[in-house]
């Protein structure tokens, strides 16, 4: 691992939704009781690793103030320019590719050093359910035995795929989505948009405002609209299933089920509810009603179990064939409307 994978500078600002995760560990600090190790479990695209830098930052701190860092000390200055070396990274060398045991025991060996500006020495890693079996029982004794004036903070997404040994010799940090209006306006000033786009924007991405700035800066906006375009043309029986999965072959396969998979959650609260006043996608409205009203709830939970099986998958690194995945999920949503 180069060492510019092991250390950069921090961005250790506090999002507003997590104020209360934020106290709770200076409370645990200033009361000489913070853990050897912090578990950060959240949805994707909520700021945990901002969350995480933060607390480093403090721990680090040779002169914290009441609420944060002082931003001046030797330590601070590091943290804030190229880069601390007792901070330490750890994160899948390639993206989507697991966190190996050789990784880990280049850890075991840094955890063992002295720090060298005194105080803290603090570990990131992230994603810890990417760890494979070798990695996370490497990572055990280090867990066990830390050493003194130690931090690890492991992140996770899914916190049902981290290894209850590891879950146990940790002290979790429950990261919940903000409130709809605090993150509606944080994404006010984040992009400069009006609040109804901000609101439809927080919406598409299941209340996750970071996932809505990335959306947003990435141009997802044209994939989607192509894609739910695509999925409305199969209904209509304009597409065939094959013709629409190899339009969308070189897309991120993940983002696209989670799209149908969010208009199947919108279809099933209109099933539910007899009402589409809880629709988020409102640009498919008269789709997803129309669904609703020709199929069944069997159907829409079979598509629903059948998208979540193979989000899985791919979340676990397995590399199916796109072509033939988004083929049969592509049909059985055809079929929907079907007798």
């Amino acid at each position: 691992m180069e060492i510019s994978d092991r250390y950069h500078s921090l961005n250790a600002a506090i999002y507003p939704w997590f104020e209360e995760q934020w106290q709770r560990v200076l409370r645990l600090h200033n009361d000489n009781h913070l853990p050897h190790a912090l578990l950060l479990s959240g949805m994707p695209g909520i700021g945990k690793a901002r969350l995480a830098e933060s607390i480093a930052g403090y721990v680090m701190c040779h002169q914290p103030q009441t609420n944060s860092a002082c931003g001046q000390c030797r330590s601070c200055v590091l943290l804030n320019s190229s880069g601390h070396p007792d901070l330490y990274f750890l994160r899948p060398e390639e993206k989507g590719k697991p966190i190996k045991v050789d990784q880990v025991r280049q850890l075991t060996e840094f955890m063992h050093n002295t720090a060298q500006q005194g105080g803290y020495r603090v570990v990131v890693l992230e994603p810890a359910e990417s760890m494979n079996i070798s990695a996370a029982n490497a990572l055990l004794k280090t867990l066990e035995e830390p050493g003194r004036d130690t931090l690890l903070i492991l992140i996770t997404h899914q916190l049902g795929q981290v290894l209850p040994t590891v879950k146990s010799r940790c002290q979790r940090l429950d990261c919940h989505p903000p409130d709809e209006t605090v993150a509606v306006e944080w994404l006010v000033e984040a992009l400069s948009v009006e609040y109804q786009e901000a609101l439809q924007l927080l919406k598409v991405v299941h209340g996750a405002p970071l996932a809505g700035v990335d959306f947003k800066q990435q141009g997802h906006q044209a994939l989607r609209a192509d894609f739910l375009t695509a999925l409305r043309d199969i209904l209509r029986q304009r597409k065939s299933p094959p013709e629409v999965a190899g339009q969308f072959l070189k897309a991120d396969l993940d983002l696209l089920l989670g799209w149908l998979q969010g208009l199947l959650a919108d279809i099933t609260r209109i099933l539910l509810m007899g009402s589409d006043e809880l629709v988020r996608n409102k640009d498919m409205q008269k789709m997803l009603k129309g669904v609703a009203k020709n199929s069944t709830k069997d159907k829409i939970f079979t598509l629903a179990d059948l998208i979540q099986f193979e989000r899985l998958g791919l979340q676990r690194r397995q590399n199916p064939n796109k072509q033939l995945l988004l083929e049969r999920i592509l049909i059985d949503w055809s079929a929907l409307v079907r007798t």
